[in-house]
């Protein structure tokens, strides 16, 4: 075992003296060698070296960036290098100053090769994937993320660790690489989202853990047992089918489309609470919420101007988010702000997202800081610079065209009726189904609920009504029609008609998948029918999802009598299409019996009823 001392300093004596500290008292230990390091900061010199230390010391390691006193060091072999090459490749540092050395590297072999044959050191290198994040997004998630990679290094595994930092997601892991990873390792002190690492060995710990105990960390992780399989049957079968097809689509998604779904997306929980509150509001009387301190005021403050308030600024928010990350979120909310302020709705807020979202992100890989600057960036200069370009945009130059925009757009849609009403209605139904949960059918939904911020509910209860119609034709058509479906689509069906009542419409895929030239024309006609009945009697929705459930609940939905007639004539209507369009299924006598009953064999007699 090899002795070493170390002085490490940087101009501002924070992060990288502290940093260039950790990773090399952590590494010579995973090496199997002692050091001592002294850090020299703003705080004046911290753990100084003791004469006893450095008269000890094999060799020495300046890791500075800053001329520093080295006299005290006469006689010993002394290795001068940066604070960053002392974070980013330790290993080579303390090998480097060790080769400086004459009577150190013997002591080295001598003792390393008594820990080192474990089966970890000799086995084929594996690959471990992580994540990184703290609060702040600037020092300790940089840090665990270097520690956690020596760590891996020293047990002989790759490792790629994602650092989820203040200026957004650095080093992002690939699919392929997640699939290939034996454990998973988040140590984080905020939300990370864990979705995309189903069936890995998953460890959480904090950002502080992964930092000071990698080893222990990465032990833990890889002691983790394999997750279970799940089961078989037709019903875990369709889930896994609906499950797959929402992937893909999701995938597909990029651009400007992905940025726009995932405003959408966190806009929608504002959109159901603030609807279906108003709609309680009403319970009490249509205008009992102008009559202060009463209990509908209440409800009309809190869901029409707190929730309804916050749409447009969040819609706007999170497409900023999408494209810059976290940078983004400060000027697409203002942006947002602004855009419902001046009266350009939902239009306003999307052209304020888009905005905000490409300027934080010029910003971001434009501006060129020091090193030790780097976390203004993401706390002062983009907020302050890309909320200043946004705002005057959206005060001087976009918000008043776009408010009037808006305004002509909900003055023509609340005066549509009759024919007009009805071909809106249709055209709305048709997108819902023609590509189930895919870009056309959100491009409806997205249009929907961007008009409830202006009062105009009619086009949302056409999109519900059509988005619940091709499951629940579907399911209604393997009951009427058995013969027509094979046995695991009739299974398949029971759970298709659960989301059709939730307005799942990605429920229908697994179908219109397997026969798209005859499943997808008969819904598309279904949900026509539903949209166009739906306009026709003047239907108007004011949550934007949540199916037959939100039903219940008084005046969510108005007139409520002929709105279930639409939902049930688009049913029908979609399985008569299924009925003409689909043939007969020959009988496989290869397929397998259903889960819980039992195949006949040759020596038992058939159930009674079976062939019918």
């Amino acid at each position: 075992m090899a002795k070493l001392v170390a002085v490490t300093a940087c101009p501002t004596g924070i992060a990288h003296t502290v940093m260039a500290a950790e990773a090399l008292r952590r590494t010579a230990a995973l090496m199997g060698h002692a050091i001592a390091v002294e850090t020299q900061g703003s705080n004046g010199v911290q753990t100084p070296l003791s004469a006893a230390d450095i008269a000890a010391a094999d060799a020495v390691i300046l890791a500075t960036d800053i001329a520093v006193d080295d006299s005290r060091f006469a006689g010993k072999p002394i290795l001068r290098t940066s604070t960053a090459a002392a974070i980013r490749d330790t290993k080579s540092v303390i090998g480097n100053a060790l080769g400086h050395a004459p009577g150190a590297q013997p002591k080295t072999a001598a003792s390393h090769p008594a820990p080192k044959p474990t089966p970890t050191a000799v086995r084929s290198p594996g690959l471990l994937v992580a994540i990184t994040a703290c609060p702040t997004g600037i020092a300790h998630t940089f840090m665990a993320a270097e520690a956690l990679k020596q760590a891996a290094q020293a047990k002989g595994y790759r490792i790629k660790v994602e650092t989820q930092g203040s200026v957004g997601a650095k080093n992002a892991l690939t699919e392929e690489e997640i699939a290939e990873a034996e454990a998973v390792i988040i140590g984080a002190d905020t939300h990370v989202a864990t979705d995309r690492f189903a069936g890995k060995r998953l460890l959480k710990t904090s950002v502080g853990e992964a930092l000071k105990q990698p080893a222990r960390v990465i032990d833990e992780a890889l002691a983790l047992p394999a997750p279970a399989a799940t089961g078989g049957g037709a019903a875990p079968a369709y889930a896994d089918a609906v499950s797959g097809a929402k992937a893909r689509q999701k995938e597909a998604q990029s651009g400007p489309y992905k940025h726009l779904l995932t405003g959408v997306s966190f806009m929608l929980p504002f959109v159901v609470a603030g609807g279906l509150l108003i709609a309680l509001s009403f319970v009490f009387g249509i205008e009992a919420f102008k009559e202060p301190g009463t209990l509908p005021a209440a409800l009309m403050q809190i869901g029409g101007e707190a929730a309804f308030g916050l749409m447009v600024p969040v819609l706007a928010g999170y497409i900023a988010y999408s494209i810059a990350d976290r940078p983004g979120l400060a000027p697409g909310f203002i942006g947002g702000m602004l855009a419902a302020k001046i009266g350009a709705g939902f239009l306003g807020g999307i052209v304020a997202g888009f905005l905000a979202g490409y300027i934080a992100r010029w910003l971001r890989d434009t501006i060129r800081l020091p090193q030790t600057l780097e976390g203004l960036k993401p706390v002062l200069i983009i907020p302050l610079l890309g909320t200043l370009a946004v705002g005057l945009l959206m005060v001087y130059v976009i918000g008043t065209p776009v408010a009037a925009i808006m305004n002509g757009l909900t003055a023509f849609l609340q005066s549509m009726t009759g024919a007009n009403a009805v071909a809106l209605g249709a055209l709305l139904g048709a997108m819902m189904a023609l590509d189930m949960g895919g870009p056309v059918n959100k491009a409806a939904y997205t249009f929907a609920v961007g008009l409830l911020a202006s009062n105009t509910y009619t086009p949302m209860a056409a999109v519900m009504a059509a988005g619940m119609t091709p499951p629940l034709g579907l399911a209604l058509a393997t009951m009427v029609v058995p013969s027509r479906f094979t046995m695991q689509e009739r299974e398949a069906g029971k759970a298709a008609g659960v989301l059709g009542l939730a307005f799942i419409t990605e429920g229908a895929i697994p179908f219109a998948a397997k026969d798209p030239l005859r499943v997808i024309p008969a819904a598309m006609a279904g949900s026509a029918v539903a949209g166009a009945l739906s306009m026709w009697f003047g239907c108007g929705l004011r949550a934007p999802h949540g199916g037959v459930f939100v039903l219940a609940i008084p005046n969510a939905v108005a007139p409520l009598g002929p709105y279930v007639l639409a939902i049930v004539a688009g049913t029908i209507v979609t399985t008569l299409g299924l009925m003409i369009l689909k043939r007969r299924v020959e009988a496989d006598p290869t397929a397998a019996p259903t889960l819980g009953t039992a195949a006949p064999t040759p020596t038992s007699p058939a159930p009674s009823g079976a062939g019918r």
